[in-house]
């Protein structure tokens, strides 16, 4: 079983075997800028968004992404070095609740509904234009977003070159009750389920 596919409670209870072996592996790809193909390769589980609606002709499906569980133990690793480079050169911007530490929903919920009586006090005329990008993470494309990490965050060297191994070359399948679709290479979006994914959304200051 190659060691990307190891369950998590196995992983778990020989994780003072691994622990050497995964620290080197983390290592080695970090140095060399290299994201191991078996780290690449996920299978995508549709499930119904809404169960109530299926019906023999019409079926909407979220794609989920199964990442191995090793490949998210780098990210994560990855995701702890990257967003301290961004908070310590002050990329991060000031307003952006989404993707981000103690921000969210409410956070922006708040910061909105503060504004709008701000300006209702003030005897001004309050709008607010919503728009929602509809499956933004199935549509980035890998080299513009790969161009924004080098000239808007300052990625380069080995750092850059991580990155563009971990977007490039990605392969997918889907697997839906026992059934499994070809192999495909992905070209465009992030995978949902990532621990980097929602990082490389966040717009610089």
């Amino acid at each position: 079983m190659p060691v990307g596919t190891l369950p998590t409670w196995l992983l778990k209870e020989c994780v003072g075997d691994l622990a050497l072996f995964l620290s080197h592996l983390f290592s080695q790809s970090l140095r060399q800028g290299i994201v191991p193909a078996a780290f690449k390769s996920i299978y995508i589980c549709p499930l119904l968004k809404k169960p109530g609606l299926d019906s023999a002709y019409v079926r909407n499906y979220r794609p989920i992404s199964i990442l191995k569980v090793i490949s998210k133990l780098l990210e994560r690793l990855v995701a702890s070095q990257l967003m301290a480079y961004l908070s310590d050169s002050k990329l991060l911007p000031d307003h952006q609740s989404a993707y981000r530490a103690f921000c969210s929903t409410e956070t922006v919920i708040a910061r909105v509904l503060s504004d709008v009586l701000t300006a209702l006090d003030c005897g001004d005329i309050a709008a607010l234009a919503l728009l929602d990008l509809s499956a933004a993470f199935d549509t980035v494309d890998h080299s513009i977003l790969l161009l924004r990490l080098q000239r808007s965050f300052g990625l380069n060297g080995s750092a850059l070159a991580w990155f563009v191994s971990y977007m490039c070359q990605r392969q997918q399948h889907v697997s839906h009750r026992g059934d499994h679709s070809a192999t495909t290479t992905i070209q465009f979006d992030v995978p949902q389920g990532s621990v980097l994914g929602p990082m490389l959304f966040v717009r610089p200051t």
